[in-house]
């Protein structure tokens, strides 16, 4: 089976670079992104690339490459279903706010809604490809709807989700750890459509490196992967605690420990938190399909990671707070950073919005600073908080382009995403603008405690015990 034209329902952080991607390595692939998003799908068709909806390191270069000869954008939707060989669904699958599995169970509506467009357009028959991170079994939902709801087309429904990293998305597309398809193995329609599939990442992925299993276990390894890693995590800023109150050092923990090739060294950096769309997301997730397997402590182990990082992002704001003199009311407080993390414009779950909340409510003054985050987008996550009225985050928060104007006359300044920029800055000039004492919290640990101590800060960072309070007897 040769593709010949493929389409990408969802034009996100996923569909987006992934089919760009794709459509690098197959000039002879027709790729279609659509989405009904109209602002969004302008935005991929800008000419000017540093407006991209997405910003990856190396996207903009791709898309400049291919666009209007192999990978184009539009909000045509039934147009690239009914002339595609093969269909990405790359649509959002939030967390429910409503009914049964509110605040756990995974969002499914635009994936049925996808599936009812696909079943309703197609008059020939098509592979259907889960891109979207789901729950276990969902592709049994999908082929149900596409078989039943039809037009006597025959689908084959595929699962290959994601292993992405914000930030480094382009380098994981283009030398992936590997690529999982998951697909029907018992019958000759489904092999054929897990080799389409293969075929079309063999152009650029060594074959060993691409796996193919049985739709359930790629279902559920994308939902156990993210869960480990966001379990590390945790588990370094658990021990970051720990350090601080014993004098220890959680760095030279995390590095004694990373030594050891049973563990590695990857996701062991103390910090103020995980964000992102995919991690809080996909345990919450992981936790309601094992309380309805009646799985209780294996649901209580995995929101125990969480609860974690909850407690992680509270910490630190309480820290401010009460290093603050236990008031922070009427203080200027300077945030850098406000996305998840650094290298992308992605603020979802972002633990800058956790601590901006918790010091909205003591009504501190916030000064925000990001470099790729658009203050549209930062106003639009407070409005999202529902712990106030909208007006009165605004009253408190403002949104700086300028990182010295944000640091002029503050009472503290936090770190809360780790942004190279911010090592460049002249904390010397900083220093001398700000109130004193001048307290500087590092949440990402990027700073040097002694350079900033020398210069007169006084300094936090996460994980760092105060050896004034430890000795050796």
């Amino acid at each position: 089976m040769q593709i010949k034209s493929i389409c990408c329902i969802g034009a996100g952080y996923v569909g987006g670079p992934t089919m760009s991607v794709i459509a690098k390595k197959c000039p002879e692939v027709r790729v279609t992104v659509v989405d009904i998003n109209e602002a969004r799908i302008d935005a991929w068709n800008d000419k000017n690339y540093n407006s991209l909806p997405v910003f990856e390191p190396g996207l903009a270069e791709i898309v400049a490459e291919v666009r209007g000869e192999n990978l184009f954008f539009s909000t045509k939707v039934d147009k690239a279903i009914e002339e595609a060989d093969m269909i990405f669904i790359s649509v959002n699958t939030p967390t429910k706010t409503y009914g049964k599995g509110k605040g756990m169970a995974a969002d499914l509506k635009y994936i049925e809604l996808c599936a009812r467009q696909i079943a309703k357009v197609a008059k020939r028959d098509k592979i259907v490809v889960e891109k979207s991170t789901l729950p276990v079994r969902t592709a049994s939902a999908i082929k149900d709807i596409l078989d039943n709801t039809g037009n006597g087309v025959q689908f084959q429904i595929l699962s290959n989700p994601e292993f992405l990293a914000e930030g480094t998305a382009i380098q994981d597309l283009l030398n992936p750890d590997r690529v999982l398809i998951g697909g029907d193995i018992s019958n000759k329609k489904g092999e054929e459509a897990i080799n389409a599939l293969v075929e079309i990442y063999g152009k650029w992925v060594p074959k060993e490196k691409i796996l193919t299993t049985n739709v359930w276990s790629s279902e559920l390894s994308k939902l156990t992967a993210n869960a480990f890693l966001a379990q590390r995590v945790s588990s370094i800023n658990a021990m970051s605690e720990i350090c601080e109150k014993t004098g220890a050092d959680i760095y030279e923990v995390s590095r004694a420990i990373g030594m050891d090739s049973r563990i590695g060294s990857k996701f062991l950096n103390a910090s103020v938190g995980f964000g992102g769309s995919c991690f809080q997301k996909d345990i919450l997730n992981l936790v309601y399909i094992a309380k309805s397997y009646g799985l209780n402590e294996v649901a209580d182990y995995w929101e125990q990671v969480i609860i974690m990082n909850d407690h992680q992002k509270n910490r630190f704001s309480d820290n401010i707070v009460s290093t603050l003199y236990n008031t922070v009311s009427g203080k200027k407080i300077a945030f850098l950073g406000w996305a998840f993390k650094k290298n992308t414009n992605d603020t979802r779950e972002s633990a800058a919005i956790k601590v901006a909340d918790n010091l909205l409510s003591e009504q501190a003054n916030l000064a925000i600073y990001d470099p790729k985050v658009k203050e549209k987008q930062i106003y639009f996550d407070i409005e999202n908080l529902e712990s106030r009225p909208i007006s009165e985050n605004k009253k408190y928060l403002k949104v700086f382009e300028d990182p010295y104007k944000a640091m002029e006359n503050t009472h503290g300044i936090a770190i809360l995403t780790e942004w190279d920029e911010f090592k460049e800055y002249d904390w010397e000039k900083v220093y001398q603008q700000m109130n004193k004492p001048a307290f500087l919290f590092d949440g990402r640990g990027i700073l040097d405690k002694k350079e900033m101590e020398r210069i007169g800060f006084v300094y936090y960072k996460i994980g760092l015990g105060d050896e004034s309070n430890t000795s050796l007897k």
